[in-house]
């Protein structure tokens, strides 16, 4: 993907939404109106049919079909050009075709191709972009019918992955998502498959060859399959290892570009990248984190996650979002500014289904307030919610106290203790990870009212009565 990362930058991109979702009747007058409102009937009585024999209907980017509309559909393009930003192309022209149904062929018609091909000479574009997946054949059809290469939404979050990995890992992950969607399309990809790792997108080896690629790549996803059980062993090893510690992990999810990781910057002071791009934190990060109660916790950085985000890639990306699945308890980081946060919050949430962790603990953090007016601060609603600006730092000491709060695996007890002044360990060992209330001295005794982790208290009344200084 090295090449296609070097030559993004260069192209210039057409970006078409399709949208599905609904269908509006333009009042006329005449003849004319009469013809609109009889087709709407008709496709209307058409749908009708295809769900009462149990089809689904078609849908577009998240959007349930009479429930939302242009703005959705609207929305849903938008972000489809930060993606194609974050991918390094420069988008030239853009258009939203509204449909009440997708053409096997093209999925646009015949009428709209040769619109967007005008387009794209026009503008000197390489590259259409469509923010919906395409079939097999549609996209042979698409790629005989315009004068650019064509992608489709799957293929350029793919691309963006690919971009973004840093480690062996991510890049493992990556290939093996990007063979998992080419395998069963080789077969439709025609002339597109003439070279390998070409432009924005993964590029196939040739039709012409079609069962030796297909062994060919059979063979590759095995390799990266065990070289991914090799990874997932060590992370096991490595969790073992920290379990053996009670040190309980917080995980960071949320959607794409959320402020994840200024939020864990923040936290934690670790200097990981933050960035407006998409998908910016691909390969996981995990830094300790110290909090009111003095109890240490792992907070981890996670990928964003997005509308349609491939099967593949959860699939792919499993190993890393194991750190998901381990944490005790998962903050949700929302952006308070978009005017799509609901959308988001159920998109995330459904990712979260299919790792199978929405019974975990959630927080619901709400960031970038200091982008929101004092009116739309006060509509927030913050009952179960906590409101940070992780730019600023405003609202960090709350969010603190109630990962505090929220942490049950090793929950914080009052306890009053008695120790030697010359323990001189065990008084550390407190100071450091209990909050003190009160101390007092009496003869050579310190005697002290604490609050702390139980394992800590635990520990630290074992070694008393045995006598011991220990190693607290």
């Amino acid at each position: 993907m090295s090449r296609s990362a070097a030559r993004s930058a260069q192209e210039r991109a057409i970006l078409v939404g399709v949208d599905f979702s609904t269908r509006r009747i333009v009042r006329r007058a005449g003849a004319e109106g009469a013809r609109a409102a009889a087709l709407a009937a008709s496709s209307a009585e058409e749908d009708s049919a295809d769900e009462n024999r149990g089809q689904q209907p078609l849908l577009t980017a998240g959007v349930s079909r009479g429930i939302s509309t242009a703005l959705s559909a609207d929305a849903s393009l938008v972000e489809f050009r930060e993606l194609v930003e974050s991918a390094g192309a420069t988008v030239a022209a853009q258009m939203l075709q509204r449909r009440s149904r997708a053409d096997a062929a093209t999925l646009i018609g015949a009428g709209k191709v040769e619109e967007v091909a005008e387009i794209a000479r026009s503008n000197g574009a390489e590259l259409v972009l469509f923010d919906h997946d395409l079939t097999p054949t549609q996209l042979r059809n698409l790629e005989s019918l315009l004068p650019a290469r064509v992608l489709d939404r799957t293929q350029l979050i793919l691309d963006i992955f690919a971009r973004h990995a840093r480690t062996r890992e991510g890049q493992l992950q990556v290939e093996l998502a990007q063979l998992e969607y080419m395998l069963p399309r080789l077969t439709g990809r025609g002339k597109s498959m003439s070279q390998l790792g070409g432009g924005i997108g993964t590029r196939g080896p040739g039709e012409t060859q079609l069962e030796t690629d297909r062994r060919r790549i059979q063979r590759r996803l095995v390799h990266l399959r065990e070289e991914l059980d090799s990874v997932r062993k060590i992370r096991r090893q490595q969790g073992q290892r920290r379990e053996s510690v009670p040190v309980p992990t917080v995980a960071l999810v949320g959607y794409t570009n959320a402020g994840k990781s200024t939020l864990f910057n923040r936290l934690t002071g670790a200097g990981v990248l933050s960035s407006s791009r998409m998908f910016a934190t691909l390969d996981p990060k995990l830094r300790a984190l110290e909090l009111p109660s003095r109890r240490r916790i792992l907070l981890s950085d996670t990928v964003g996650f997005i509308r349609n985000l491939p099967h593949t890639l959860v699939t792919s990306f499993r190993a890393t979002l194991e750190e998901v699945e381990r944490a005790e308890v998962l903050l949700h980081v929302r952006d308070a500014a978009s005017g799509y946060g609901d959308e988001q919050k159920s998109q995330v949430e459904k990712v979260l289904g299919e790792l199978e962790v929405l019974d975990k603990p959630r927080i619901e953090v709400l960031n970038k307030i200091d982008l929101l007016t004092p009116e739309e601060r006060a509509g927030l609603g913050t009952r179960g919610i906590v409101t940070v600006s992780a730019q600023t730092g405003e609202g960090l000491d709350r969010l603190l106290r109630t990962i505090d709060e929220a942490l049950t695996a090793d929950p914080l007890v009052d306890a009053e203790l008695a120790v030697p002044q010359s323990d001189g360990a065990v008084l550390a060992a407190i100071e450091a990870g209990m909050v003190i209330h009160s101390r007092a001295f009496e003869g050579e005794q310190v005697h002290l009212s604490v609050r702390g982790p139980a394992s800590l208290v635990g520990r630290i009344r074992q070694g008393l009565e045995g006598g011991k200084v220990g190693d607290q």
